[in-house]
């Protein structure tokens, strides 16, 4: 049995280090908490696939921005189901293709098909971030298509990248978009043609394959479940994301989002804004609800010095958070993001995960851990 720790924390080691050296690594302190769910979680962390990166951001005199990574387990080769924080990109691409047509705001209007309904693009990029709401993001999806979102992507440097289908809906699989009328605020209109998306190659990656089986209909199906058609979003492709929602000064000028500064502003507005804010019953849309760095695990208020600028992902026992976390009455900010899957019975679709019990109690702890040490 010694022996055996010996080897995992000497794996440990060497998976912390990563590009922070021998410096000083929160996040190799943090994951040494020696009880609690951190403890429980690092004791096996193959069977949660966990991966995190925590950045400290640094701030030269002359305001140039730099950030120094601690990662654990990051690999971009190990798949992950990315769920919700694919929503992010498709909300920021969906004000960059905005902010390329003349005229047009995030309050400009857009129909969908033969639909009479107009949907609001701020009011779309809203649900998305508060409640992280599904219909919201695939009418913005809609608004983009596969192609120019995915090459839109990865044209700024972030890669890999792969989105492919849409999320909890019908048409979830289908490759074609339908037309889109935009209505821009002089009161004139541009039509999008629909366009079918090339088929997508299967991802062949490690883990592609999870689990001992799978819920299809009311039958339980013995054999892995298969994500090698599903969307692919690596966990350093989303942080780097948010480096460059969040700062983009850090970035070359092809590795930026072309949004204008009143999108951008409006983008991180969203992103750390609370259900209660946005018009939601606080009652079901708890603050933690879509927050789970700090406060996942709690139905408490968030103070209002604390701000958390995230996206964040929950399905198929796969958890993710991505967040830039501010605390203006400490002067404390830093990134972190993490993913951890929690499906101890290996069946996935079934809807039976260890969320409350494991999940969500680790993403929080994890986030005031890295908050506590970055106010050291």
């Amino acid at each position: 049995m010694k022996k055996s720790y010996t080897i995992f924390f000497c794996t440990l080691l060497t998976v912390l280090v990563g590009c922070s050296g021998l410096r000083n690594n929160p996040l190799r302190e943090t994951l040494k908490t020696p009880k609690g769910i951190i403890h429980q979680v690092m004791e096996n962390p193959e069977e949660y696939e966990v991966q995190i990166i925590y950045s400290q951001i640094k701030r030269a005199a002359n305001g140039k921005v730099s950030f120094i990574d601690f990662k654990y387990n990051v690999d971009v080769n190990q798949y992950f189901y990315p769920a919700s924080t694919v929503k992010f990109p498709i909300a920021v691409m969906a004000l960059e293709k905005l902010d390329a047509i003349s005229n047009t705001s995030v309050n400009s209007t857009f129909s969908i098909g033969d639909e009479a309904t107009q949907w609001k693009v701020s009011e779309e990029v809203s649900k998305l971030f508060a409640v992280s709401d599904n219909e919201a993001s695939n009418h913005l999806f809609e608004f983009i298509g596969f192609d120019d979102l995915n090459n839109g992507i990865k044209n700024k440097g972030l890669s890999p990248f792969r989105i492919t289908h849409r999320l909890s809906t019908a048409n979830s699989g289908s490759r074609l978009i339908q037309p889109i009328t935009l209505y821009k605020d002089d009161g004139t209109v541009v039509k999008f043609p629909s366009i079918e998306a090339k088929a997508f190659v299967p991802l062949k990656l490690k883990g592609i394959q999870k689990g001992n089986g799978y819920l299809e209909g009311e039958q339980i199906i013995q054999k892995p479940f298969d994500f090698s058609e599903k969307n692919y979003y690596p966990l350093e492709t989303l942080h780097n994301t948010l480096k460059r929602v969040v700062f983009p000064e850090a970035f070359e000028e092809n590795e930026r989002f072309k949004l204008s500064e009143k999108s951008r502003e409006f983008i991180l507005f969203s992103m750390q804004n609370l259900p209660r804010n946005a018009g939601y019953d606080p009652k079901e849309y708890f603050d933690g609800y879509c927050k789970f760095f700090m406060f996942g695990d709690t139905k408490e208020s968030i103070p209002d010095y604390i701000k958390i600028y995230n996206k964040v992902g929950e399905a198929y026992g796969t958890l993710t958070d991505c967040a830039y976390i501010v605390d203006s009455k400490n002067n404390i900010e830093f990134l972190v993001s993490a993913t951890i899957l929690v499906n101890k019975n290996k069946i996935f679709n079934d809807g039976i995960y260890e969320y409350d019990s494991i999940g969500f109690p680790f993403l929080a702890e994890l986030g005031r851990q890295l908050y506590q040490k970055s106010k050291q």
